[in-house]
């Protein structure tokens, strides 16, 4: 094996991880009545809220999912 596979290889899992937080994130913030939907669309992540749409880079809407999140159960 070359590096280089080894390297693609590991970036492939890294990028499934997020992708599989990701979706867990988006899954707890709608059950917790915080989004109403999220997906990728267009090669960036959507996000969908009450009346508005946000997109943003798959880790970008990790930390967003988080905070918002946290803020959600820091208060309970």
């Amino acid at each position: 094996m070359t590096d280089d596979f080894v390297r693609r290889r590991l970036d492939a899992e890294i990028e499934q991880i997020s992708l599989n937080q990701l979706n867990e994130l988006g899954n707890q913030a709608i059950s917790l009545g915080l989004i109403i939907g999220h997906g990728h669309h267009r090669g960036q992540y959507e996000i969908l809220r009450q009346g508005e749409v946000l997109l943003m880079s798959p880790q970008e809407a990790i930390s967003y999912l988080q905070n918002l999140i946290r803020s959600v159960t820091e208060e309970s």
